[in-house]
Order: C-alpha cells, then sequence, then structure tokens
C-alpha cells in the first residue's frame, strides 16, 4: 500500500537555477522601468533630506531616589525617639516612586510650569520658553486669522491665575506638541539602578538645552515642596517654638539677676524678700527642660527633612554645542532609491502571477 501513496514534486537543483535564471531575465527585460523607479526614489530621497530640518539633542541623566521604608538603623532609632516625645516627623509616602516619575515629567502641570520660565534667546532678549517656543515654530503666523487671537497679546509670564481662556488653549496646544513620542523621549537604561534619561529633540539648540534642564528643576521642585511637605511644615513649627522658648529664657536669666539685685546682703531672717527670685529661677530650670527637648526635636526633624530630598540627582547635562540629529543626503537617496526599486521589482513580479493565472 505504501507503493501507492502519491509524493509531491520535488525541485532539482538544476530546475531552482532555471527558475532563477528565468527570474533575472525578466527583472533585464523590464529594466527600464526598475532603473527609472530607483531615479525617482533616489530624487524623492534627495528632496527629503534637502528639506528636512536639523534637530538638536539635548539629553540629561538624573538618578532618581527611591523611596526609603525604614532608613539606616541610628535614623531609625531617632525618629522613635521623637515619636516618644510626641512629634511626628513623617514618613517617605509611594506618590513619586520610579514607576511614576516618568507620568510626573509628562504631566501637563510640570510641563507648563517649565514653559513659563525665562530664556535668554540668541539677541539677548528675556522672554518665556513658550514665547520662544511660539516664534522659533512660527505658530502665530495664521494667528491674525483667527479673531480671538488677533488681538491677543501672547507674552506668557509666571501670574497664570490672570490667564484669559485663549491663552489656556495656547498652552495647552504646546504642551501637547513638546511631549510628542518623537520629541521627548524619558527612558531607564536600566531596570536594576534608578538611573533615568530625559531626551528633548528640537529644531532650536537653545531651546532643546534650556527646556531640558528647567524641565528636571521643575520636577525636583514639585517634588521637594509635595513629597516633604509635612516634614518642612514640622521643622517650620518647632524653630518657631524653638525661637520662642529661648527668648522666654533669656528673661527669666535677666529677670533672675535683677531680683538677685533686688536682695543683694539682706538679713537672712528675712526669707519672704527672697522668694521673688527663687520663683524666677524656677522659670529658668523649666525653660531650659523645655529648650533642651525642643532642640532635640529640631535637629532630629531636620534629619528627617534632609532625608526626604532631594529627588533627582542630576549626572550629565546637555552641553553645547548638541548633537545634530539629520539623515545625510546620500543614505536618504539609498533607502529611498532601494525601496522604490523592490517596490517595482515586486509589482512587476505580481503583474506576471496575474497574467499567467487568468490568461
Amino acid at each position: 500500500m505504501l507503493d501507492n501513496i502519491n509524493t509531491p514534486d520535488e525541485l532539482t537543483l538544476k530546475e531552482v537555477f532555471q527558475k532563477i535564471n528565468s527570474l533575472l531575465r525578466f527583472f533585464l527585460s523590464n529594466k527600464k522601468i526598475i532603473i527609472i523607479s530607483i531615479i525617482v526614489g533616489s530624487i524623492i530621497g534627495l528632496s527629503y533630506a534637502s528639506f528636512q530640518k536639523t534637530r538638536y539633542d539635548a539629553t540629561l541623566s538624573f538618578a532618581f531616589e527611591e523611596d526609603k521604608s525604614g532608613g539606616a538603623s541610628g535614623l531609625s532609632g531617632a525618629l522613635g525617639l521623637a515619636s516618644s516625645l510626641g512629634i511626628d516627623l513623617g514618613s517617605s509616602g509611594g506618590a513619586f516612586s520610579a514607576n511614576n516619575i516618568v507620568a510626573l515629567m509628562k504631566s501637563r502641570l510640570i510641563i507648563e510650569k517649565s514653559l513659563l520660565k525665562p530664556i535668554i534667546t540668541e539677541n539677548g532678549q528675556l522672554i518665556s520658553l513658550a514665547d520662544y517656543y511660539i516664534r522659533i515654530n512660527e505658530l502665530n503666523r495664521n494667528w491674525n486669522l483667527n479673531p480671538k487671537l488677533r488681538n491677543l497679546k501672547y507674552d506668557f509670564n509666571e501670574n497664570r491665575e490672570k490667564y484669559p481662556r485663549e491663552k489656556d488653549s495656547i498652552l495647552y496646544i504646546l504642551y501637547n506638541k513638546i511631549t510628542n513620542e518623537d520629541d521627548f523621549i524619558i527612558e531607564q537604561k536600566d531596570k536594576k539602578v534608578t538611573i533615568l534619561s530625559l531626551k528633548i529633540l528640537n529644531t532650536n539648540e537653545n531651546f532643546a538645552k534650556t527646556f531640558c534642564e528647567t524641565l528636571a528643576r521643575e520636577v525636583s521642585e514639585f517634588y521637594i515642596s509635595t513629597k516633604s511637605k509635612k516634614a518642612r511644615i514640622n521643622v517650620d513649627i518647632l524653630q518657631k517654638q524653638t525661637d520662642s522658648i529661648r527668648n522666654e529664657l533669656n528673661s527669666a536669666i535677666y529677670n533672675v539677676a535683677s531680683a538677685t539685685d533686688n536682695v543683694y546682703n539682706l538679713n537672712p531672717a528675712l526669707n519672704s524678700k527672697g522668694i521673688n527670685s527663687r520663683k524666677k529661677q524656677i522659670d529658668v530650670q523649666a525653660n531650659t527642660a523645655i529648650l533642651t527637648q525642643l532642640t532635640t526635636q529640631l535637629e532630629l526633624s531636620k534629619i528627617n527633612l534632609r532625608r526626604e530630598t532631594p529627588l533627582i540627582q542630576v549626572i550629565d547635562t546637555p552641553i553645547l554645542p548638541l548633537v545634530k540629529i539629520k539623515i545625510s543626503k546620500l543614505k536618504s537617496m539609498l533607502i529611498c532609491g532601494l525601496i522604490f526599486g523592490f517596490l517595482s521589482s515586486l509589482i512587476l513580479v505580481l503583474k506576471k502571477i496575474y497574467i499567467k493565472i487568468n490568461p
């Protein structure tokens, strides 16, 4: 029964070469079409490279400090002592972990706050990054056609509360343009370490460098003012209490000295005259004990505040001149020429197959 099984035809090596030779002859017979396609593709590639604007790469790398759950043993003991004294020095939260720092840097709040910061232009003028971005990209070229934007003064500053709706809309447009995935890249090179890199690509070298550095600074300041807010409030309160008690102690010491002077060389039988002096001494001792405790708590709270900051430790910053990103004309011609040549050959082959199937 095995002899009755039909085996499929197998191509011999000679037949393979014959088919390849036939395909080559087919391409040679249509070489004019293929050559013309390659020439057209090369011209398109040359045009693309000629009109493509040069982009500048501003890259900043930074180390992100992970949240500390317990800290060192000495600090843990200090925090426990502070708790026993009745003061809450705060603890690290998880709101700004390494997993969501990328989302924080791409948030509208941080981007717009960065855009409102100043930049020094090439001619020495001091304007906001938003104004500068609008100018270098000529975004206001067609604003005169819009009645709502015709008389709008688009000088952006940090007084955001007084912005009209039109200026808020413009800022939102700038936010969407800047956070384009091709021009705004945040990546973690190695998941084992918390070192991130921020890359800003822009056609203006000055804007790319300044915006990259400003954005990293804004994220760091936002973290300090938010995550360490509780610890900072504790420091401020304890500082005020410590200064108040110190003033009280200085006043009490002066009062003791004054009362002692009033009873100097007093007859020992007149004990009632020294009561006021002894009261003042008790005030000094009480204020001294309170001041000692407050000073300890203040130092512990300062330790905790330092433990909470900073979020970002900059490692590398963009240095002028920045790296230029632009495809070369020769490379663009070769790539486009090969693509067009391949597509034309593929179309010819498919056309031949179609004619053979449907004569």
